[in-house]
């Protein structure tokens, strides 16, 4: 009923910007917080930062600084502006969301993007 879909990831030098976007789509009712997650081969999927439907924003250490979080509610978007990228920041990135449904029962439902591939290469 919910979907969330990533997209702008590629290939990109170190020292280069990429931003990524989250679009949301189906039945939705209002969404929470929404969150970007990475994994790089070979490695556990990890936090990357959160903003809450109030555009607060928290950020892992290791993107401090250099990526910037926002979302635009009227589109159900998120994005992810990525800069002074390094290649360990070189992984898959999955878009994550609180959503409340519009249905009977208004459940939240917790839903993933399908990941977008980055990598950070020269």
């Amino acid at each position: 009923q919910v979907q969330l879909v990533e997209s702008g990831g590629g290939l990109v030098q170190p020292g280069g910007s990429l931003t990524l976007s989250c679009a949301a789509s189906g039945s939705i009712f209002s969404i929470g917080a929404m969150n970007w997650y990475r994994q790089a081969p070979g490695k556990e999927r990890e936090w990357v930062t959160t903003i809450t439907d109030g555009s607060s924003a928290n950020y892992a250490d290791s993107v401090k600084g250099r990526f910037a979080i926002s979302r635009d509610n009227a589109k159900n978007t998120m994005y992810l502006q990525m800069n002074s990228l390094k290649p360990e920041d070189t992984a898959a990135y999955y878009c994550n969301a609180l959503v409340r449904v519009a249905s009977n029962t208004m459940r939240v439902v917790e839903v993933w993007g399908q990941g977008t591939l980055v990598t950070v290469s020269s």
